[in-house]
């Protein structure tokens, strides 16, 4: 769809520099940009791009405007409003509203007329599809379900029995939440499966990667809080609580019963163990393995993670005994 900048510049908040009806249609980057293009700049390695972009306008900050050879949306966060623009110009697909004649819906499950439901679906029991919700080809709601406004399930992602999606949450395809969690008693060298009779509860705002996992409770219910995005391929255990606008990068593993803080921020493969306290405001580097509680505010990096000024010298250390070896 095409869009004005001055239509963008009033909705965003932005300072235009340029011509208010010039029309936008799509986003690119600042090198494959065309006249028909925006693009924006929030890293300075790509400056060098700026000059030779053919992009029909570029978001970016006011230090950077005066080097912009096109028209400029100008504001303090280019990525955010960058972003928001995105949205507007590719609009997310919805479907047409209704069941299609292929999927499965239980009597007793409350769609909304306004949700779509696509093909192959298998809606259970007391489900209930709240207004403008999207559920793809193939996915499977299980009995008492509960999805709020405007929820996004791509395609072929199951949601076990009671799951709760919160508004606007975006599941990306092939995600299971709520499967049973590793819960396991011990006796005489045999192993008792223990019944997993808690749920999950995901909040609004949430956006979940492809086949990320997230085990229901054992008993509580494993809570994903507001705000928080979940990259692809994590497995989150039962019973385990994120707090708000928590960010779990691809191949996280979080095992049950540790509770995270609000915005805490977890580096790709990242490995935390059970029963954990995680403090608010936490960041946890790439590969790094959490064996104790960490306190809010704290950057930890290695494994078993330490805090980051101790992992620089211990690297540090490292590097000298190197040196000194190859002397010898």
């Amino acid at each position: 769809m095409a869009v004005s900048l001055g239509e963008l510049a009033v909705r965003f908040g932005c300072e235009l520099r340029g011509d208010p009806d010039a029309l936008v249609e799509h986003v690119a980057t600042l090198a494959g940009a065309d006249a028909h293009s925006l693009s924006f700049l929030a890293n300075p390695r790509y400056k060098s791009q700026l000059a030779q972009t053919r992009a029909g306008a570029v978001v970016l900050d006011k230090a950077s405007a005066s080097d912009c050879p096109t028209n400029a949306l100008i504001c303090a966060n280019p990525h955010a409003a960058y972003a928001r623009i995105a949205t507007v110009l590719h609009p997310r697909s919805h479907g047409p509203a209704g069941i299609h004649a292929t999927a499965i819906v239980a009597d007793s499950a409350r769609v909304d007329p306004t949700a779509h439901v696509g093909p192959l679906c298998v809606i259970g029991e007391r489900v209930v599809i709240g207004p403008r919700t999207f559920v793809g080809p193939h996915c499977v709601l299980e009995d008492e379900v509960a999805l709020d406004e405007d929820v996004y399930l791509a395609a072929r992602i199951t949601l076990c029995r009671s799951v709760q999606i919160g508004a606007r949450t975006v599941v990306q395809p092939g995600a299971v939440i709520g499967g049973d969690g590793f819960g396991f008693a011990s006796e005489q060298r045999r192993w008792i499966k223990v019944p997993q009779v808690g749920t999950v509860r995901v909040g609004p705002d949430v956006e979940i990667g492809a086949n990320t996992t997230i085990d229901r409770g054992s008993g509580p219910d494993t809570v994903i809080g507001p705000g928080s995005m979940i990259d692809n391929l994590v497995q989150i255990g039962h019973n385990v609580i994120l707090g708000r606008c928590c960010i779990l990068a691809g191949q996280v593993g979080i095992s049950g019963s540790t509770r995270l803080g609000d915005f805490v921020m977890v580096g790709g493969q990242g490995g935390l163990a059970g029963h954990l306290n995680i403090g608010s405001g936490v960041r946890i580097a790439a590969k790094s393995g959490i064996m104790r509680d960490i306190p809010a505010g704290e950057t930890v990096c290695g494994s078993p993670a330490v805090p980051l000024t101790e992992f620089m010298r211990q690297t540090a250390v490292l590097q000298r005994l190197a040196r000194k070896k190859d002397k010898l």
